[in-house]
């Protein structure tokens, strides 16, 4: 049983931020575009029609002149924005978590994985792994046993975060820890799944190609063709 919703905490600063956020997107929307970007999304979410450069100019706006958000700011920031049913409002909140991560506790894990866990699809959840929930583990190495629990979770989005969280860590990677999660999900069906471990190694290779190429000369054959093909683009 997935654990319960977290609480949106009390913060002065989302009270703010909020209402300027729907009034300036709200006042962007295009319906055309949006039913473009719905489109490309299989249809599984409702847009704005924004494209991002023009959003993120709209987020600057936005924050112009906010303070620095808190940890209990980033918590109602982040599920305030994925209460709203428009996906532009998720990158928003995205956003603002990738540059504020730093200014969270380990305990952010938890809201965390219900943004990944609600409404998931590869443009919230690869964000959130690489640049927040990468930077709590790394920021934690306690954290690693919550990605030990991931690897192994029924559901698919939790287990590619765990694939994906150390894709910026560079020569701070833990290579055994990648290629055990690797072997964890070799014979995973999804795609999704499939194409994260891949890509995985596939970063890694850009630090150390060796120990990437050792990996898929022992352990090649029990990956699918298409992890085994994108970890190999750089090699």
């Amino acid at each position: 049983m997935p654990p319960p919703a977290p609480v949106v905490p009390d913060s002065a600063l989302a009270d703010l931020v909020l209402p300027r956020l729907t009034s300036a997107y709200g006042a962007a929307a295009d319906p055309v575009r949006a039913a473009s970007a719905a489109a490309y999304m299989r249809d599984a979410f409702p847009f704005l029609g924004i494209a991002t450069p023009a959003r993120r100019t709209l987020s600057r706006a936005v924050l112009t002149g906010t303070p620095r958000p808190d940890e209990a700011d980033c918590t109602a920031v982040g599920l305030r924005c994925w209460a709203l049913p428009e996906r532009e409002y998720r990158y928003f909140a995205v956003d603002y978590l990738r540059r504020h991560v730093g200014r969270c506790s380990s305990d952010f894990l938890a809201t965390a994985r219900h943004l990944i866990t609600t409404e998931p699809w590869w443009d919230t959840v690869d964000l959130l792994a690489a640049h927040v929930v990468g930077r709590l583990v790394a920021a934690d190495p306690a954290l690693v046993g919550a990605m030990d629990e991931w690897i192994e979770d029924e559901d698919l989005w939790l287990a590619r975060t765990a694939l994906l969280h150390q894709l910026t860590y560079k020569a701070d990677t833990d290579p055994g820890r990648l290629f055990r999660y690797c072997l964890r999900q070799a014979d995973h069906r999804d795609f999704f799944i499939r194409k994260a471990i891949g890509w995985a190694l596939r970063e890694y290779a850009r630090t150390d190609p060796g120990a990437v190429r050792e990996f898929l000369a022992e352990a090649g054959e029990r990956l699918s063709p298409l992890s085994v093909r994108e970890a190999g683009k750089h090699l």
